[in-house]
């Protein structure tokens, strides 16, 4: 499959990494506001890593997170994108979805516009038959999004993530799904 290397939206462009993002994507991965639904905050070396396994994961799947950049301003302001879930729960194999902001972007619809881009991305150009999202469950912003574009709360398969410690505050995780079927409904009315 040829690589998804762009996607737009009304405000945003979803395109692959360029170097000159790692000043701006390590700044907002080391800003403890957005972090702190992650274990950590991660170092400019632990960010230009993460730059690194996204592109791998464009380079096998065609697609990936893709860097978000304001069509107004040119700026960068976070990522969002689609992804192979590298561990195992009861829901996987599955595709995920996700992202991340930097604080100034927080609160003007970017994450749930580019969400949804990516979502559309997802049933339209992939033979994606659906899209999973989890996170934290003291992460409201992120359930608000998952619901924003049509995805439905499991808490039957909620879960405690297999990379966090058992004692970790942060591992029990919600879990939201969406089918091709699900969203060609919400599509439609």
């Amino acid at each position: 499959m040829e690589p998804i290397l762009e996607l737009e939206s009304a405000r945003l462009l979803l395109r692959q990494w360029r170097d000159e993002d790692l000043p701006d994507f390590a700044a907002m991965c080391a800003d403890p506001q957005v972090m702190r639904y992650f274990p950590a905050t991660l170092s400019r070396l632990e960010s230009a890593s993460l730059i690194g396994r996204i592109r791998g994961h464009f380079a096998e799947h065609g697609y990936g997170l893709w860097a978000l950049q304001r069509k107004d301003s040119g700026q960068f302001i976070g990522f969002t994108g689609l992804g192979v879930v590298g561990f195992d729960a009861p829901f996987t194999p599955a595709t995920e979805i996700g992202w991340r902001l930097a604080r100034e972007h927080w609160g003007l619809g970017y994450a749930s516009e580019a969400a949804w881009t990516a979502l559309r991305c997802g049933f339209d150009r992939l033979p994606l038959k659906e899209v999973v999202a989890f996170t934290t469950q003291t992460n409201l912003p992120s359930e608000k999004v998952m619901q924003a574009i049509g995805m439905h709360h499991d808490p039957e398969n909620d879960f405690d993530h297999p990379r966090l410690d058992v004692d970790h505050p942060l591992r029990r995780h919600v879990l939201y799904r969406i089918s091709r079927e699900q969203w060609l409904q919400t599509l439609h009315g």
